[in-house]
């Protein structure tokens, strides 16, 4: 090969990758902290906006620790879009910055919050699992990217509406779907309390969970495992819930001692990439037909 096809050759390795980095990881416009709240907000942002989630897929926002690329992330992007209810704790350092500099929605804003019976500074921020909180997020993302980018606002508003119809039809089949469930065993066990928002919405009842709080970052006590066994058994729960990043040791644990099933694999934090929780409408599907199957 000659110096100049050398030459050439390089050239052209050189301006393919960059050609592969820019189209392959664009810049985001929209940033958000969840792969859940990305899809939402890309339903609003269509094609106007390139919107990323900062948190890649399966990952469990309680417990995640920030990594340097985060810091660019946040920095490149112009809207950053977060749950509130002090779910991203423990991106608060990282996200303090950008809530001056940048348009920043935060979609859980207006909404009711379920608080700790024996502490009311600890809210439960696992809204999004109530179709109907979703509305609310995406009216509070539609305002926020108005507000950003006015252009748009006749697109905003019409993918929000279209979006808004989507979940509306999903709050009807699941409650169809939940229908199909017995009143009486309609109980809910979970690995940490997450459901409250799920469970108000569609006339569950909570009987407890094995991490008592609203993260799944910590350890229950002797005393704790025992309390939730004993109610298990007092309301007949037929299964423990766990999210598919939940460590199933301790449900399993309980589950030989009181004969419930342990059901594995629900998504309540994360999406994942592709099937079977690759948008928040087929998470919501997937997980209510797991909990019916159980339950019903």
């Amino acid at each position: 090969m000659t110096k100049r096809s050398i030459f050439s050759w390089t050239l052209s390795i050189l301006f393919i990758g960059a050609l592969t980095s820019c189209f392959g990881s664009p810049r985001p416009d929209v940033l958000t902290t969840t792969t859940i709240l990305a899809d939402i907000a890309r339903n609003v942002a269509g094609d106007q906006l390139v919107t990323q989630s900062l948190l890649p897929f399966g990952t469990d926002p309680h417990s995640y620790q920030p990594v340097p690329q985060d810091t660019r992330k946040i920095s490149e992007s112009k809207v950053v879009v977060v749950n509130g209810a002090n779910y991203e704790r423990s991106l608060d350092a990282l996200l303090a910055t950008a809530r001056d500099k940048k348009e920043f929605i935060e979609a859980s804003a207006g909404l009711r919050l379920v608080t700790d019976p024996e502490n009311d500074q600890e809210v439960d921020p696992h809204l999004w699992l109530d179709p109907s909180n979703v509305i609310v997020y995406v009216d509070n993302i539609r305002a926020g990217l108005t507000h950003f980018n006015p252009e748009g606002a006749d697109v905003y508003d019409a993918n929000a509406r279209a979006y808004i119809a989507q979940l509306q039809e999903l709050d009807a089949w699941i409650n169809g779907q939940v229908a199909q469930v017995p009143p009486k065993r309609r109980v809910l066990v979970t690995n940490h309390d997450s459901v409250e928002y799920f469970a108000e919405r569609y006339g569950f009842k909570v009987v407890g969970s094995i991490i008592n709080g609203f993260s799944s970052d910590a350890s229950p006590s002797a005393q704790e495992m025992a309390d939730l066994t004993d109610r298990i058994r007092l309301f007949e729960a037929p299964a423990i819930f766990l999210d598919a990043a939940d460590n199933p040791a301790l449900a399993q644990q309980i589950a030989s001692e009181t004969g419930v099933k342990v059901v594995t694999d629900l998504h309540l934090e994360s999406l994942t990439e592709g099937d079977p929780a690759a948008t928040y409408l087929d998470m919501m599907r997937y997980n209510v037909s797991k909990i019916v199957e159980a339950l019903k």
